[in-house]
């Protein structure tokens, strides 16, 4: 081993001791993502189609009268991306902490970066 590559390998050590969970799980998400092929959330604007990878921070049921939805938070370790299943209450597998590969258009609304019905893969429990 190198001088240079020791001193790479002691600062990757010295970064992972001192880095909070929050920025460790962002890594291990980006490398997941990228591993996965997937777009990454931060790069994807209005109108592209995109295969983005992550786990489901959040998964919250709307009521409405005209048309209930099912909303997710996608993190990637980068961005969230919102997927929107419009007309479901359910969708078994779709809940917090699943990793999981979701595919589609990307819309805007309210400022966040939103998926409409989108494709989407279940990654195996871990």
């Amino acid at each position: 081993m190198t001088t240079d590559e020791s001193r790479g390998s002691l600062r990757r050590l010295l970064h992972r001791l001192t880095a909070s969970e929050a920025e460790i799980e962002a890594q291990e998400l980006r490398r997941e993502s990228a591993e996965s092929g997937g777009t990454p959330a931060h790069q994807c604007n209005r109108g592209q189609v995109v295969s983005v990878a992550g786990r489901l921070r959040t998964v919250v049921y709307t009521p409405r009268t005209n048309l209930p939805t099912l909303e997710a938070d996608l993190y990637d370790g980068t961005d969230v991306v919102t997927l929107v299943w419009l007309g479901r209450r359910h969708i078994a597998g779709i809940e917090p902490g699943r990793h999981l590969t979701a595919r589609g258009r990307v819309a805007v609304r309210d400022d966040r970066k939103v998926i409409y019905n989108p494709y989407y893969e279940l990654e195996s429990p871990k």
